[in-house]
């Protein structure tokens, strides 16, 4: 591939990754593809037009919903739908999963989603994102809970799409990371990060550190680890948290560092949802090369037993998700 190429492009020139494939990612890739779009424009154009502040409902967390997070999941129903690969959508703002048989006739991938990470933040004019996850459908019937309840390794593709001071899609299907930022010029996303890997020693840490007294001693003691002055390591490392996952996770997959959100004394389980945010976000840092913990097992090999299922995170470098496993298991 020689000169600029669109994601359009690479979709099609990465196809031979699937042999058996009929052409139904692809669909789906480009479904998601036009639904960032939309939601770019609306997140750009936010404090403008009727768009910013609560709905006024909560979602089945109990967390109140913020207008764009129901302006971003329709668009990703609407456009899903329209590629009529999928037979069951699964979102962090619905209660249970819909199913799309009696639309898509076969569709044979199941699709998950956080249709706008982060925003609360919207307000305040920081950068949010949408996590997305496809599976194969495994049972022989009617789409059910089943098809939505498989381990991480079971991901035929993740990804992300960040609304920031640029837009950028980062994917992976099993066969390394790469990343699209969108021209808006021609409204088209661009290959600008190709074979995206994340370094295996980082030097940010990334931890709501208000909830410090909350945290289990293993956490308490490797953020002290991550703060002491050591010249070997490169310590003292720096903080950095914005409160947005998709943008502090794609900060620290470029230039290295760990995302932690522990369980609280509030969260016992963890606060982030498994298949929405934790499993997809895995995918792409195992693919980097870097790892993604609950704090004792890789995240990708958890079994879910419920679709809005929460779970720690401990996400990044590997040598930073390495030593903070090391320091749970130390102080147990």
């Amino acid at each position: 591939m020689n000169g600029v190429v669109t994601l359009g492009e690479f979709i099609i020139e990465t196809q031979s990754d699937f042999p058996d494939a009929k052409g139904d990612l692809t669909k789906v890739l480009s479904a998601i593809r036009l639904a960032a779009k939309i939601v770019n424009r609306e997140v750009t154009k936010a404090g403008l037009v009727d768009i910013i502040g609560t709905e006024g409902n909560t979602n089945v967390q109990g967390e109140e919903q913020q207008k764009l997070d129901v302006y971003a999941n329709e668009q990703f129903i609407s456009a899903i739908k329209g590629q009529k690969a999928v037979c069951g959508i699964g979102s962090e703002e619905m209660e249970s999963f819909m199913s799309l048989e009696n639309e898509t006739g076969d569709g044979k991938y199941i699709f998950l989603m956080d249709p706008l990470d982060g925003s609360s933040n919207i307000d305040v004019n920081v950068s949010v994102g949408t996590i997305f996850s496809i599976y194969r459908k495994k049972s022989a019937g009617s789409v059910c809970e089943d098809d939505f309840l498989q381990p991480g390794i079971k991901q035929v593709a993740a990804g992300y799409v960040i609304y920031g001071s640029s837009t950028m899609l980062v994917y992976t299907t099993g066969h390394g990371v790469n990343g699209f930022t969108l021209d808006p010029s021609i409204g088209v996303f661009c290959l600008s990060h190709p074979n995206m890997r994340i370094p295996d020693e980082g030097i940010y840490y990334s931890i709501n550190e208000g909830n410090y007294i909350n945290f289990p001693e293993g956490v308490k003691k490797f953020i002290k680890h991550c703060q002491e002055p050591d010249e070997k390591t490169n310590r003292p490392y720096q903080s950095r948290y914005i409160g947005s996952l998709v943008s502090d996770f794609h900060r620290n997959l470029i230039k290295g560092g760990i995302y932690m959100y522990p369980p609280t004394s509030k969260y016992n389980h963890g606060k982030l949802r498994l298949m929405y945010e934790c499993n997809p976000l895995a995918f792409i840092a195992e693919q980097a090369g870097g790892l993604a913990s609950d704090g004792y097992r890789r995240i990708m090999s958890i079994l879910p037993e419920e679709i809005h299922q929460r779970s720690p995170l401990f996400i990044g470098s590997r040598k930073m998700v390495e030593k903070a496993e090391n320091f749970l298991n130390r102080y147990q």
